[in-house]
């Protein structure tokens, strides 16, 4: 089974229903949900996710949808090592090379973001949720 990492942007626009990137968030968190992919996220990510959505809405809000995303994603591990790796990493922006560390270690084969640009230096395939879903209805 493909391992995915999944990023906050993506959780962004399922949750949020940000057109026009929600049809294929959704389509993800299908898959997901119907256990065709195993899910993974980082704990920055449940972070920055609630912080979002609480101030969108409001606290009941976010804690509901981030209760809901703990059931479909596994949270992975930060421990000092990938945060050694991240400080000494050529990665632009200091979280996801926190998360592509992680994800690394953890044998992810899928990062899914719509950042693609900021994983220039990744060995993982990264790709949209539009490629992913579509990668796999091609089977």
């Amino acid at each position: 089974m493909r391992k995915i990492f999944v990023d906050a942007d993506v959780v962004l626009d399922l949750f949020a229903k940000r057109e026009p990137h929600y049809k294929y968030a959704a389509a993800l968190f299908t898959l997901i949900d119907q256990s065709k992919v195993k899910a993974f996220t980082s704990s920055l990510v449940i972070s920055n996710v609630y912080y979002i959505l609480r101030k969108l809405k409001e606290r009941e809000f976010a804690g509901n949808k981030v209760r809901k995303l703990r059931l479909l994603l596994n949270v992975l591990t930060i421990n000092e090592k990938i945060i050694d790796l991240a400080l000494s990493s050529n990665f632009k922006d200091f979280e996801d090379a926190i998360q592509y560390y992680a994800s690394a270690m953890n044998k992810i084969d899928f990062i899914i973001t719509r950042n693609k640009k900021d994983y220039k230096t990744s060995e993982i395939p990264v790709v949209s949720p539009e490629e992913f879903v579509n990668l796999v209805k091609a089977g």
